[in-house]
C-alpha cells in the first residue's frame, strides 16, 4: 500500500515538472511577442491546462494499458520508470533545453519494464496494428514512434504553410495593423495551445496511476482496506475494453499541472521564443494554432505525442516561411539532439535505476 501512494506522488511529482517544463513550451511564443507578460501567460496557460485536462481519456488510456505488460509494471518498476524521467526533464530543463516529458515517460516506462522482466523484449508491447486504419493500432510503433517521426513535420509543414497563406493574405496591410489585430487573436490561439496541451500532457500521468492502481489491485494490496478508500480499486479492463479513468485521477492529475504551470520555466521560453527565431504576433498566433492543432488531434487518437516537438517544429515553420536564414541553427541542433536522445536516455536511466533496486533487494 505505502509503495502505491508512492507511486501516485511521484507520478504527480512528474506532472507538476511537466506543467513548469512542457507548458513553458506552450506560452514561449505569446511571452516572445510581448502579448501578455510572463505572469499573465502563466495564469492563462494554467486555466487552460486545467480545462484541456477533463477533455478525453485516450492517451491515459494509452499509457495505461497499451504500451507495456501491466503484469511486470509493478510498483517498484513505475517508481523507476517515474525518477528517470524525472531526472532528464530536469537536466534538459537546467540547459534550457525544449525535450519532450512524453518521451521521457515512454522511455522509462520501456527500460523500467525490460529490465523488470530479465530483458524479456515481449514484455514491451511493440505492434498490434489495427485492421481498418493505423491510427487505431495499439504500441510502441503505432503510439510514439509513428507519431514521433510524423507530429513534427507535420507541425513544420503546416507551420510553414500557414504562416505562407498569412503573408499572401496579409501583404497590403500595415505592419501597425498586423500586429494589433494578431496580438488580439494571439490570446485566442494561445488559450487553444494550453488546452490542447492539456488534453495531451495531463493524461500521461493519469495512465501511470492508473496502471499502478490496476497493479495494486491485481497483486491483492486492496483487499483488507478500509471501504472509504474503495476507490482505489481498479480492476484490469475486460479484453477489447478501454481501462475508464476514475474522475478523482483526473481532478487530481489536472490541479497538479496547473500548479506546476504557475511556477514557470523561463529558461525554455527563452530558448524558444527568443534564441530561435525572432517572432511577432502574426507568427506567435501562426504557430500556436497549428501546434495546438497537431496536439488535440493526436490526443483524440490517444498518441501520447510531444507538446515540445509540436510546437517547436510550428516555430521552425513558421520562422523559414520568413526566410530560411531567419532560423538560427546552431540552436535548433541542440534541440534536436535532446529530442534523438530523450528516448534512449530516460530507458537507460530506467533500465539501470531497477537493476539497481534488484540488488538492493527492493525487487
Amino acid at each position: 500500500m505505502l509503495l502505491i501512494l508512492l507511486v501516485i506522488f511521484i507520478a504527480l511529482v512528474f506532472t507538476y515538472i511537466n506543467g513548469f517544463h512542457d507548458t513553458a513550451n506552450s506560452i514561449a511564443t505569446v511571452v516572445s511577442t510581448k502579448v501578455l507578460t510572463p505572469r499573465q501567460a502563466v495564469l492563462l496557460a494554467a486555466v487552460t491546462n486545467l480545462i484541456g485536462a477533463f477533455f478525453g481519456t485516450a492517451v491515459a488510456t494509452t499509457i495505461a494499458s497499451g504500451l507495456v505488460d501491466a503484469q511486470v509494471a509493478t510498483m517498484p518498476v513505475l517508481c523507476c520508470a517515474l525518477i528517470a524521467a524525472i531526472v532528464w526533464s530536469l537536466l534538459t530543463w537546467w540547459f534550457g533545453l525544449p525535450s519532450s516529458s512524453s518521451h521521457a515517460l515512454v522511455g522509462g516506462l520501456c527500460g523500467a519494464v525490460l529490465a523488470a522482466s530479465s530483458n524479456r523484449w515481449s514484455s514491451i508491447i511493440w505492434s498490434i496494428p489495427n485492421k481498418e486504419h493505423w491510427w487505431l493500432g495499439k504500441g510502441i510503433l503505432w503510439k510514439v514512434i509513428v507519431p514521433m517521426v510524423t507530429s513534427p513535420i507535420v507541425g513544420f509543414v503546416v507551420g510553414f504553410i500557414v504562416m505562407g497563406l498569412l503573408y499572401f493574405l496579409l501583404r497590403n496591410w500595415r505592419p501597425v495593423t498586423v500586429n494589433r489585430v494578431f496580438g488580439k487573436l494571439q490570446l485566442f490561439s494561445a488559450g487553444y495551445m494550453g488546452f490542447a496541451h492539456g488534453t495531451n500532457d495531463a493524461q500521461k500521468t493519469m495512465g501511470i496511476i492508473a496502471l499502478a492502481l490496476v497493479a495494486g489491485t491485481a497483486s491483492g494490496s486492496f483487499d483488507s482496506l478500509p471501504g472509504w478508500l474503495s476507490f482505489l480499486k481498479t480492476p484490469a479492463p475486460a479484453a477489447g475494453q478501454s481501462l475508464h479513468i476514475a474522475t478523482w485521477i483526473k481532478i487530481l492529475c489536472a490541479l497538479t499541472m496547473c500548479a506546476g504551470t504557475a511556477a514557470g520555466g523561463w529558461r525554455i521560453i527563452r530558448t524558444l521564443g527568443h534564441k530561435m527565431v525572432k517572432l511577432h504576433p502574426v507568427h506567435g498566433f501562426a504557430a500556436e494554432a497549428t501546434g495546438a492543432s497537431v496536439l488535440f488531434t493526436a490526443a483524440h487518437f490517444g498518441m501520447p505525442v510531444s507538446t515540445t516537438h509540436a510546437i517547436t517544429t510550428s516555430i521552425m515553420g513558421v520562422g523559414c516561411a520568413k526566410g530560411f536564414n531567419a532560423l538560427k541553427l546552431s540552436v535548433v541542433e541542440r534541440i534536436l539532439w535532446a529530442w534523438v536522445l530523450t528516448l534512449p536516455a530516460s530507458a537507460a536511466a530506467a533500465y539501470a535505476l531497477v537493476n539497481i533496486a534488484r540488488s538492493l533487494g527492493w525487487l
